[in-house]
């Protein structure tokens, strides 16, 4: 793969996994689409993609994964959708991103992995900058909101660690889109009486599933073998900063000192977490 394909593509994944945040953002603000909806929808869809592409690749497709990892990767998409009913787009990706990442390092941490003074360091101020994010003021994220969406980004740390040398990873994202599927189906029925949706909304949580989950996840599979496992881990610092912007663009969100502040922390703190974990 030439570099410059390499570059497309994970510019291309980067802005998809920004995107969930502003569609998802949009769709529950702009119109009359409920987080359960929403969430069917984005995980269906995401499902529907992915099969197809993986029995596009072989005439008797295996679609991989397990129950225990459909059920994080559907609490992850439900508190990522909960979440933002409230929760502007630029904080809600910035605490989930920190989140994916300090429940990551805290397993490691937990299964023996030493840190090196510097990744402390770096521990210390990505959870200085989640807190200060959701500390009392008046630029502060909702609690509840915020508190949801750490819940998700631990999911999608546990769908994480739990799919690493998993084998085929579009498979086992397929398997495991298909299983939450029926998941997310019966949240929607408990909640029925309270659901609502219109066209817009609908669109949106497709293009979430289509576009930004299902083509986004496979072409960032597809890039990864390319890619060192450094600049894989510091390229997704991005996200956080495509949302960002995004946001500004699409939801007139503004961008605070505090944000900006807690951004500085979070980021800053986990690159020294990544960069010396290479050097170890």
């Amino acid at each position: 793969m030439s570099p410059a394909r390499v570059f497309a593509l994970t510019l291309f994944a980067m802005v998809a996994f920004a995107g969930n945040s502003i569609l998802c953002r949009l769709a529950l603000k702009t119109t009359a689409i409920d987080p359960a909806s929403f969430t069917l929808i984005r995980i269906a869809s995401g499902a529907a993609v992915l099969a197809v592409l993986v029995c596009l690749r072989t005439q008797r497709p295996r679609f991989k994964g397990n129950l225990t990892s459909a059920l994080a990767l559907f609490i992850y998409a439900a508190g990522f959708s909960w979440a933002y009913v409230n929760l502007p787009a630029a904080a809600g990706a910035l605490i989930l991103f920190g989140a994916v990442q300090i429940s990551m390092i805290g397993y490691g941490m937990w299964r023996g992995e030493r840190l090196t003074p510097w990744q402390w360091l770096g521990v210390v101020m990505a959870a200085a900058g989640v807190i200060g994010l959701m500390l009392p003021g008046l630029s502060a994220p909702p609690l509840f909101s915020s508190l949801l969406m750490i819940a998700a980004g631990v999911a999608w740390g546990v769908y994480s660690l739990r799919g690493r040398g998993a084998g085929d990873p579009t498979a086992v994202t397929a398997g495991n889109f298909l299983r939450a599927t029926p998941v997310a189906l019966g949240c929607w029925i408990i909640v029925m009486q309270h659901t609502r949706f219109d066209m817009a909304g609908v669109l949106y949580a497709l293009a979430s599933g289509v576009v930004t989950s299902g083509l986004g996840y496979a072409l960032w599979y597809r890039v990864l073998p390319a890619l060192a496992a450094t600049t894989a881990a510091i390229v997704q610092l991005s996200v956080p900063a495509i949302a960002a912007i995004g946001a500004v663009l699409f939801l007139n969100e503004p961008l605070g000192l505090r944000l900006i502040l807690a951004s500085i922390a979070i980021l800053g703190g986990i690159v020294l977490v990544i960069l010396n974990r290479r050097r170890g």
